[in-house]
């Protein structure tokens, strides 16, 4: 039987050898700053960016697909479903809950439409 890793005690050890991982969630937790006070929690497969609920989160798909399009996804839960051909994928896993998925290259694309969408999942978060 195969030994389980300890989780994550931080962003630096989730991303460990990925530094766009930890890149893409300090700019999101810069870009959180001005929007209103929330709280990182890291957790075996993402960061979360909560106030009162979750809103946003930061996670590696290389975790969980064989090939990739990208080393770091943004996926941000909204109250509508938002569109825009940014978004890789968008979802509706529950009631009044869309998640967006937004697969990240370089912080170049973390730019002020997504930082836009930032407040508006931490402004519907319920």
């Amino acid at each position: 039987m195969a030994a389980e890793l300890p989780d994550p005690a931080t962003v630096e050890e989730l991303f460990e050898g990925n530094p766009l991982g930890v890149e893409v969630c300090r700019r999101v937790e810069a870009l959180l700053d001005a929007v209103g006070p929330f709280e990182v929690r890291v957790s075996r497969s993402q960061v979360g960016f909560r106030a009162g609920r979750g809103f946003a989160y930061v996670w590696s798909p290389e975790r969980w697909l064989d090939h990739p399009d990208a080393r770091v996804v943004l996926s941000l839960a909204m109250g509508h479903e938002h569109e825009s051909p940014r978004f890789k994928e968008v979802v509706h896993p529950s009631k009044g809950v869309w998640m967006h998925h937004l697969e990240v290259h370089s912080l170049d694309d973390l730019d002020d439409e997504v930082a836009g969408w930032l407040r508006t999942a931490y402004d519907e978060r319920g």
